[in-house]
């Protein structure tokens, strides 16, 4: 149907009369608004919805949360029997968040579903941990994770714990397209209804007593308590557990940005409330500044990403990126395995494809398998399940500033990272050394690598015809050389008779030199991305001439 004929069953059908009103002032103010909010279906992916707010087929409301949901029921009661089918679902602290778990939870409820909801904002990662705590066959994660405030989204994980995948997640999405029409949804409570419990402290509690038992270096932060942190989470859910986790491992100086504590969706003191932006950690460096901090650490609004600022050897603020810190955290993890006696070859970390290799030089050098999966937490949580009673999980981190220990949680955790940082701070403390310090020996160890991450934006359906053009352009016409060495090896990561892996629309294009450039259309923004990756004392420099040879 034309975009204009779905608009006007919109307006002429069993909708709320305030959606019909917003409709009618979108086609009168702002025609190409218009056209991207009804010119197709907010397409539900491996991985769920992700989309902006507002009325349309092409937007995240009230009708098109009920039809995925009404979708993943269908799904559910038709694949797993029993008297007490389970389903978990948390939310963050964007708008409309609350409200979209709500309309899950009675949807599912409806379907004869129980339903376990957390009473407030909590973690992604938390949810993960809900699911096999509770025995749910599912569970529904409301949020964008780092997106913008116009943004939300609906992640689905399946009964380990981890996001759906292969074949679970294109059989849910099958059942998800086959709800065509509000219509089809039920909205109310029936006879037949499931309970909806709430989920609260006591889940807090088994979490926090599990992220603790992951700690390696007590002695450490016993002997270092005092060193000094800020912590922000951006106003999203981080603000509830992550300071907890600093003060039960003994830290006794952790500093907040107090006006990005309050939880708020419009994240009013940021651009963006995604760590990788430096902005996002303006007002926590200052803070730093001010109080005479060590360590800055930000998570992002669903609490599973972590971003952190150290101090170099002059005393000034930097950076540090998801690869280095993935480096930096795993060199910890494995040094005090290998001193504690836990390492065998039964042993095992996972990293993604755009990570840096510093990771699988790390897992070589202490004897232990490295995997290599696909861009996405969910890949890292398929190997754990598929290594169930085969193999231990130490580790897995993404260049995304996703990173998780352990297997009680099946996602990257910014609870847990922020932990293991903080201790591995106490720990390197003990030896003389700072976190940026560490970072130089393990460079020094293991080879100097540079990598970074650039994307382009284009909106709406034309950026979408784009971002194809480019992909189409690069498979038809590679480039010949990376910053002026030879390409030696093409990767299409949309065959995967070839790969090993599912298909995904990635492309890597290797150089004589060891350089690396991956580029991939974003799964959950107007983005296509360039990830660089360089080797060598001049990796600085051959990244620089690596973006402008990509970057137009």
């Amino acid at each position: 149907m034309d975009y204009k004929d779905i608009a006007k069953k919109w307006m002429e059908g069993d909708f709320d009369p305030e959606t019909k009103m917003q409709v009618l002032k979108l086609r009168n103010e702002d025609p190409a608004g218009f056209e991207d909010a009804f010119y197709r279906n907010l397409e539900f992916g491996t991985g769920g919805l992700r989309g902006i707010m507002g009325v349309g087929t092409n937007r995240m409301n009230k009708y098109t949360v009920g039809m995925a949901t009404q979708g993943l029921a269908n799904y559910i009661r038709s694949h797993v029997q029993g008297d007490d089918i389970r389903v978990c679902i948390s939310f963050d602290s964007r708008n409309n968040s609350k409200e979209f778990a709500r309309i899950t939870a009675d949807v599912l409820s409806a379907n004869g579903i129980h339903v376990f909801l957390f009473d407030n904002i909590r973690p992604t990662p938390e949810l993960s941990y809900a699911i096999r705590a509770k025995g749910a066959v599912a569970g529904v994660m409301v949020t964008a994770s780092h997106n913008p405030k116009e943004y939300n989204g609906y992640k689905v994980f399946w009964s380990d714990g981890g996001q759906i995948t292969s074949p679970v997640d294109k059989d849910i999405v099958a059942e998800v397209n086959r709800i065509t029409d509000p219509s089809q949804v039920k909205f109310k409570a029936t006879d037949e209804c499931g309970e909806i419990e709430a989920m609260g402290k006591e889940m807090d509690e088994a979490y926090l007593r599990d992220i603790l038992s992951l700690m390696l270096s007590p002695e450490a932060c016993a002997a270092h308590p005092d060193i000094k942190f800020v912590y922000t989470p951006l106003h999203g859910c981080g603000v509830r557990l992550v300071p907890e986790c600093l003060k039960r491992l003994g830290f006794t100086n952790v500093y907040h940005v107090p006006a990005q504590d309050v939880s708020d969706g419009n994240f009013p003191t940021v651009v963006s409330p995604n760590p990788e932006e430096p902005g996002a950690l303006k007002m926590a460096i200052e803070e730093a500044d001010r109080v005479g901090a060590d360590i800055v650490m930000a998570t992002d609004p669903d609490a599973d990403r972590m971003g952190i600022a150290v101090r170099d050897n002059e005393g000034k603020m930097v950076l540090m990126n998801g690869n280095q810190t993935a480096a930096v955290m795993t060199y910890y993890i494995l040094t005090r395995w290998k001193e504690l006696g836990k390492l065998d070859k039964t042993k095992y970390i996972v990293k993604t494809i755009v990570t840096t290799e510093t990771l699988a030089e790390l897992a070589a050098a202490f004897g232990i398998k490295c995997y290599n999966v696909l861009t996405g937490f969910k890949y890292i949580a398929e190997i754990v399940k598929q290594n169930e009673g085969k193999g231990e999980f130490i580790c897995g981190g993404e260049e995304s500033y996703g990173f998780n220990v352990g297997e009680f949680v099946r996602d990257k955790d910014a609870q847990v990272a922020c932990s293991i940082l903080a201790e591995c701070a106490a720990w390197a403390k003990g030896q003389g050394l700072t976190i940026y310090q560490l970072m130089q020996k393990v460079y020094a160890e293991f080879g100097y690598r540079k990598e970074a991450l650039k994307y382009l934006v284009r909106k709406g359906k034309t950026g979408v015809e784009e971002i194809a053009a480019m992909m189409t352009g690069l498979r038809a016409n590679p480039p010949a050389d990376l910053a002026g060495s030879k390409v030696v090896k093409v990767v299409d990561y949309l065959e995967p008779e070839k790969t090993g892996l599912p298909k995904s629309n990635v492309l890597q294009f290797f150089s004589e030199a060891g350089d690396v450039v991956s580029v991939r259309p974003s799964g959950t923004e107007p983005k296509i991305k360039f990830y660089f990756g360089a080797a060598g004392a001049d990796a600085d420099a051959k990244v620089e001439l690596l973006e402008k040879q990509f970057i137009q």
